[in-house]
């Protein structure tokens, strides 16, 4: 099996990233943190006309029947951009929620999937997983909050606001609202929608790793000590290099989680990808935020967008302990086994 993107997948890689090199995404970004979200959601309008809300949710439900591999394209860049709005939680995690629900109880898909693929609602969600608090991103700003507890899929709304490390990831804790279903068919759709969920992050984490490792790149050309680039220097060299191999041995990790979607062993590749995703951007940050120096440590300098989106979506969708947890329970169950259920 080969774990490599077709040129049709670069090609649409290449458009999705225009997208945002074309609308000021850094300004968008700090205009969403300072209660200004115009500039944000009309990036989010561009991905939507381009297609890239709606890749996972069937023609049935007004989407374009995309596979996982194409959606993670498009998160990718993304997370290049440190793009703003609950973007995984509208594109990723709801539709594949919903749509596993629809096997059940079709009317939900119907009622939100499209206006989800159009653009035209955005969407968040929160898991109250073992009894603790469900949190959402952008929850004051969406047009659908959903709420899952346990076995009992609800509309939210806002009780309280918590602070959240990237100013741009505005966090909220949700009450349930009203009811939209019951059973044991919810746990299985929560199942599916935090997979795909923690698939869409990784894709995000690999972005902003690699928008780390080129600012980077640029920044060790330019700043000069002792009369030489610090690029020339080994220890910068190899720090770099350390950045550049660890987010190339993680990507071939996250396409082979698109392409196992439908097998048994989903949860268990899609936390792999998480962990190596996850890892390698974090490395990608310290190093960057090392070779930079002071600048780097001052909100105004734009490297601060990707530190900060990469310390939050770091645990966003499940900590590295977590998935590494269910990764070592599939092993430890055999190579055919589902280690689901990771929020019950």
């Amino acid at each position: 099996m080969k774990f490599a993107l077709s040129p049709e997948h670069r090609d649409f890689g290449a458009s999705i990233r225009k997208v945002f090199e074309s609308g000021s995404t850094p300004a968008a970004v700090r205009a969403w943190s300072a209660d200004d979200p115009a500039p944000g959601r009309a990036l989010i309008e561009q991905l939507a006309a381009a297609g890239a809300l709606g890749l996972t949710i069937t023609e049935e439900f007004g989407g374009l029947g995309a596979e996982p591999l194409d959606q993670l394209v498009a998160f990718v860049e993304v997370g290049r951009a440190a793009a703003p709005g609950p973007l995984v939680e509208s594109a990723a995690a709801i539709p594949a929620l919903l749509q596993a629900l629809a096997a059940t109880d079709p009317e939900p898909a119907r009622r939100w999937l499209p206006g989800i693929s159009d653009g035209t609602l955005s969407a968040t969600i929160g898991f109250a997983g073992r009894g603790g608090r469900a949190i959402a991103v952008d929850a004051d700003r969406s047009d659908l909050v959903l709420l899952v507890d346990g076995e009992r899929l609800s509309t939210g709304r806002v009780a309280e606001q918590v602070r959240s490390v990237d100013p741009a990831r505005r966090l909220f804790v949700l009450e349930s609202d009203e009811l939209i279903a019951e059973g044991s068919q919810v746990a299985e759709a929560t199942a599916a929608g935090f997979d795909f969920g923690a698939l869409a992050n990784a894709a995000q984490l690999l972005g902003a790793g690699k928008a780390l490792l080129d600012a980077s790149t640029d920044y060790v050309k330019q700043r000069k000590q002792f009369g030489r680039p610090i690029g020339e220097f080994q220890a910068i060299k190899q720090k770099l290099a350390d950045v550049f191999i660890g987010l190339d041995l993680a990507e071939p990790l996250l396409y082979r989680a698109a392409l196992t979607t439908a097998t048994p062993t989903r949860s268990r590749d899609i936390s792999a990808a998480a962990v190596a995703c996850a890892d390698a951007a974090y490395r990608a940050a310290r190093s960057a935020l090392q070779v930079h120096g002071a600048i780097g440590y001052t909100a105004e300098y734009d490297l601060s967008l990707w530190l900060t989106r990469v310390t939050a979506l770091r645990s966003a969708w499940g900590t590295p302990d977590l998935h590494r947890g269910r990764v070592a329970d599939a092993l430890r169950a055999g190579p055919a086994a589902d280690p689901s259920g990771a929020l019950t």
